[in-house]
């Protein structure tokens, strides 16, 4: 299961990618229960009925009655059925839907993006950055290794591999090409190339909306710097572990490092 929380704030009124508004949930759950027919006066002349008890029904500072600051009627701050709640189930209550139950951060927005397309998202952009590279590196024949064999104490082969000077300023434009890509077509509108082709969007966990400058490199930081540094194999494995086990919101670990998700546009 996924420990994310949906990060606080208010997204700009502009983004068009902002979560719909959900209908507001009908009924008070825990409030008190609807007046005997005939009106207020009851039925053929009757006198009205008798106020309600002192902690309870309409009114009551602590009950479950409409305007108690502590109830769970219409009004309740920390009510069930309010509809200004921030506590409660009812409209207007972020933490309720109608009645107990924390809510779900993704309602209103687009489903989640399934696991084969957001791979395949990645291998084009991957391939977008990767062959305009390997071209320009051409000219410059550029090697990247020193490898030193040295004899050990058991007479076997230690071979050890370090950079070169040129191929240390290549891998330093490499990952920055790689994260400034990302980081860029995200703050822009939500979609690299790739992500456009296949009708997917990086969204923010809580609204919805594309994620600011900082989530967004973030997210291509802790997506990037590792694959390019020491863990070409093993980090890719690592995010796509994390994205096929995580519960409900589907997030790899550079998801999580920026709180986003990503979902489908169609």
């Amino acid at each position: 299961m996924s420990t994310d929380q949906p990060p606080p704030g208010q997204p700009p009124e502009d983004d068009p990618f902002l979560k719909k508004p959900q209908p507001p949930s009908g009924g008070d759950p825990y409030g008190t229960p609807p007046p005997p027919p005939g009106g207020s006066g009851g039925a053929g002349g009757e006198p009205p009925p008798p106020p309600p008890p002192p902690y309870g029904g309409s009114g009551d500072p602590y009950g479950g009655g409409s305007g108690g600051p502590y109830g769970g009627g219409t009004g309740g701050p920390y009510g069930g059925g309010g509809p200004g709640g921030p506590y409660g189930g009812g409209p207007g209550g972020p933490y309720g839907g109608g009645g107990y139950g924390a809510p779900d951060p993704l309602a209103g927005m687009p489903p989640l993006a399934d696991f084969g397309r957001r791979l395949a998202a990645r291998v084009i952009d991957l391939l977008l950055i990767a062959i305009p590279l390997a071209l320009l590196q051409i000219p410059f024949n550029t090697d990247r290794w020193v490898v030193k064999t040295d004899q050990g104490e058991d007479a076997t082969e230690i071979i050890t591999k370090a950079y070169k000077g040129t191929g240390l300023v290549w891998l330093i434009i490499e990952i920055a090409a790689y994260v400034l890509y990302d980081w860029y077509m995200t703050k822009k509108n939500g979609q690299t190339l790739g992500k456009r082709l296949l009708n997917l969007r990086v969204a923010m966990l809580n609204d919805g909306s594309v994620p600011g400058s900082n989530p967004a490199l973030t997210r291509a930081a802790v997506l990037w710097i590792p694959t390019l540094l020491c863990c070409a194999c093993l980090w890719p494995l690592v995010l796509i572990i994390t994205m096929l086990t995580d519960k409900p919101y589907r997030q790899a670990l550079h998801d999580k490092a920026a709180k986003t998700v990503v979902v489908t546009t169609t």
